[in-house]
């Protein structure tokens, strides 16, 4: 398994490549539909409230595990195999790929879809039976394409110079136009109580935490953990808080029964921003795909990052063309549930850490820990869904894991006395 922590030469990341990347990373449709759900389960207050507080949450924990990745140059798999065992670690950062794999082929799907429906809006009629099939294969080249490619470069280069200001500029005039459409009692429209403040901060929480698994691969390449912390927290923050927002604007001043992309396009230039918008996801896509890579070649160092990234886009293509994929996001959301309860144990070992933790093949305590949270995790939804299931789960291991931690370094400083 790979060892190595990034070089001097390759960090490069500062502050403001941080932000840009991750607030580029944060802005998607995706993000605003889940948004669009807190209404009307909540008043307008309350989920503008629940948008803020869970956003800051998760990005926090977003940035937590940013900053460890960048203090000791090592990549999220790095991080789990320190804190579970090397060889214990293979079935997380499997389970990992595997998601990635799915969530690429999703993300695939929507754009393809978006692809569709940009179509049907030019030209008032329905789109031609092969176009999904030539926009999934489309898109997949354009992925393989930016696989084969530099990951420094793409943020550094495009990312931080074209898609933002791009994306800012998209955000900014959907933002205005769907604003002018408020009326006096949009504020104290109530909630119909469908949903608890508590399970609605879980599901804003659910996406800064979906992206745990990756974020050291990225901030490994940053020169500071500061700014590595400030500029994750930072741009994933205010693009959480607008695309959230922004779906609960959207969908409390359309009229009742408008999806959000219909709602999207009511909008005057709205078909632009939502084409903007599309492109953007291409580096959702873009960053499943080299995380899967990075974590491919943990598990087998002869494994290359890019022509694993690449052989990752390409099967991710095949199966966006051939499954089912709305109906496997149950799915990818369940592989998802595992990675919270996971980072709860990563951040207990590393926090606060000059050095690595002591190197082992398998750590059944921590193991253990991220299991109980697993199972933490699927009992709060079935026996207490008010409660949330992130929350619980994550502060389970985070106590569970620190109190590993602690016995550790009490039988550590017991055996060097004894000696």
């Amino acid at each position: 398994m790979a060892t190595e922590t990034t070089s001097s030469t390759e960090r490069v990341f500062g502050t403001l490549d941080h932000m840009a990347l991750w607030f580029s990373l944060g802005v998607g449709l995706l993000v605003m539909q889940v948004g669009a759900y807190l209404v009307p389960a909540l008043s307008v207050p309350q989920a503008l409230a629940v948008v803020l507080a869970g956003s800051a949450l998760g990005a926090a924990l977003l940035a937590w595990v940013a900053s460890i990745g960048c203090r000791h140059g090592l990549s999220t798999a790095q991080l789990i195999g320190a804190s579970l065992g090397q060889r214990f670690a293979a079935l997380p950062v499997g389970l990992n790929i595997l998601q990635l794999l799915g969530w690429t082929a999703f993300e695939l799907v929507v754009m393809r879809d978006g692809t569709v429906e940009i179509t049907r809006q030019l030209s008032g009629v329905a789109a031609p039976a092969w176009l999904p099939v030539v926009a999934t294969l489309a898109w997949g080249a354009l992925l393989v394409a930016l696989a084969a490619g530099s990951m420094v470069a793409l943020v550094r280069r495009f990312v931080s110079r074209f898609g933002l200001p791009l994306v800012l500029l998209s955000l900014l005039w959907l933002s205005w136009q769907f604003g002018q459409r408020v009326d006096a009692g949009w504020w104290q429209r109530p909630g119909d109580g469908s949903m608890s403040l508590l399970a609605a901060l879980d599901l804003v929480i659910a996406m800064p935490v979906s992206w745990l698994p990756l974020v050291a691969d990225y901030a490994r390449h940053g020169r500071t953990p500061g700014g590595a912390l400030r500029g994750t927290w930072l741009g994933y923050a205010l693009a959480n808080v607008w695309c959230y927002g922004l779906g609960v604007l959207i969908v409390s001043v359309v009229p009742a029964g408008t999806d959000l992309v219909a709602g999207l396009l009511l909008a005057q230039g709205g078909l632009l921003a939502f084409g903007l918008i599309l492109v953007d996801e291409t580096d959702n896509a873009y960053g499943d795909v080299y995380s899967g890579a990075v974590s491919l070649n943990f598990l087998s160092a002869k494994l290359n990052v890019r022509r694993a990234g690449m052989g990752l886009a390409v099967v991710a293509t095949g199966c966006a063309l051939l499954l089912p994929m709305h109906s496997l996001e149950p799915f990818l959301l369940m592989l998802s549930s595992i990675f919270v309860p996971l980072f709860g144990v990563v951040i207990s070992q590393w926090a606060g850490r000059e050095a690595e933790p002591e190197s082992a093949a398998w750590k059944p305590g921590a193991a253990l820990v991220w299991l109980l949270g697993v199972a933490c995790f699927h009992l709060t939804a079935q026996l207490k869904p008010e409660w949330g299931s992130a929350l619980p789960s994550l502060a389970l291991t985070l106590l569970l894991g620190g109190l590993l931690r602690l016995n550790a370094a009490r039988r550590a400083a017991s055996s060097r006395l004894a000696a």
